[in-house]
């Protein structure tokens, strides 16, 4: 007879297969990572979207589906695959190891390059971390899942441009939570190369945010040039770097400016100075909501059918005195039109909606507990992104981050 503390046969064999599925995960994650590096005497890129492509492993195709947590040896240290490059990059199968949950070894991935303003947000949230690029918002989201990166921080609305909707999408396809929220004045620069004069720009370059701050200013400064958008703003400088584009200007910050060798033609070009961007940082676990300081919780229902049905929501938390920051839309993807048939007035064909919603209470308060309760009575579908402490700092410009890029 096995002793009790004796694993039968059968768990052990279940075990070492669970393990192996993993090791064959890893294996496969590095190989897309190694990949992208062509030679060694070419910079590392950001983070790009391999992960979208990761073949079948044991029948498993997402991410989620993968389940990559590390499993740790009798010692109590992570299993994790010795696979050592000698050429720093942004992402390594070596990183994949439980989170520090304090201190300065925080992986967080942001969109852009080195530069990007999502850069400064992650130095903001997480001082002294080791920033991970990523060239979507969808590859930050997946280094978070597969333990690649600590944490994520990402835009999710501009004081002058509105929501990022992309994000608010890739929250609702993801299973990540709201643990933070950051918000970033934005100080736009118009960059150039070394030499170049105004009067002879002919295009300037920038995320199409970007140049929608900048859009009078650059009317103003009598730059009538062709204005086009790319990535990020600070990629935008990096191109013009790469390629001695003299006949082009770039709207970025001052820290791309000094990262990418060009020079500041204009200071300050953002047609309203209390232009401020929210960012939210992810975590693969949810935060303790708590009492003790202003929160803020984000959540996303689907209503049903019914008259007033968004109005009896929205009533749920006024009745509790309960202030809402935000409510957003966003097409139903699952079931983006619903066709009701009326025999005396014919058929009427109705868009349905997901509604993201923030209010200011945590989800320690009752009353936020009751008003979630109330609401599930009218909702088909109700998640709770986040329940996480609200960013009170002053809104001060800021030209650094306290970030380490790994690349």
């Amino acid at each position: 007879m096995l002793g009790a503390s004796q694993p039968a046969p059968a768990t052990a064999r279940m075990a070492r297969s669970g393990r192996s599925e993993w090791q064959t995960s890893c294996a496969i994650l590095t190989s897309k990572v190694v990949s992208q590096e062509q030679s060694e005497s070419l910079p590392v890129p950001p983070v790009s979207g391999g992960f979208d492509h990761v073949p079948a492993v044991n029948g498993h195709h997402s991410a989620a589906q993968m389940n990559l947590v590390p499993i740790e040896k009798s010692d109590g240290n992570p299993l994790v695959p010795q696979h050592r490059h000698h050429q720093q990059k942004p992402l390594s199968v070596t990183d994949l190891s439980p989170a520090p949950m304090h201190g300065s070894n925080l992986r967080v991935a942001y969109q852009g390059v080195p530069g990007a303003y999502s850069e400064a947000a992650a130095g903001k949230a997480y001082p002294n971390c080791q920033a991970v690029p990523c060239d979507q918002f969808e590859v930050a989201f997946q280094a978070v899942e597969l333990w690649i990166a600590d944490r994520a921080v990402l835009p999710v609305e501009n004081s002058l441009g509105g929501s990022i909707h992309r994000n608010y999408d890739l929250l609702l396809r993801h299973r990540l939570h709201i643990v933070g929220e950051v918000q970033l004045p934005v100080h736009h620069c118009l960059l150039a190369l070394p030499g170049v004069r105004k009067e002879f720009l002919t295009r300037v370059i920038s995320h199409p945010q970007g140049l929608a701050q900048c859009e009078h200013t650059l009317t103003k400064l009598g730059l009538n040039v062709a204005r086009e958008a790319v990535d990020d703003t600070a990629g935008a400088a990096e191109f013009i770097a790469a390629n001695n584009l003299r006949d082009t200007a770039a709207i970025a910050s001052a820290r791309a400016a000094e990262i990418y060798g060009l020079e500041i033609l204009e200071d300050g070009i953002q047609d309203d100075a209390s232009n401020v961007t929210r960012f939210v940082m992810l975590a693969r676990e949810p935060i303790i909501p708590r009492t003790d300081r202003p929160f803020k919780t984000s959540i996303v229902f689907a209503h049903e059918k019914g008259t007033s049905v968004l109005y009896k929501v929205l009533s749920a938390f006024a009745f509790r005195d309960i202030s809402l920051t935000k409510i957003e839309s966003r097409p139903n993807h699952n079931r983006p039109i619903r066709v009701v048939d009326d025999a005396n007035v014919g058929t009427a064909k109705h868009f349905e909606y997901m509604f993201y919603v923030d209010f200011e209470a945590s989800m320690a308060e009752t009353r936020a507990q009751n008003a979630l309760a109330e609401v599930q009575e009218f909702t088909s579908f109700l998640r709770v992104l986040g329940s996480y402490p609200m960013d009170m700092t002053p809104w001060s410009p800021s030209s650094s981050t306290s970030c380490t890029s790994s690349s």
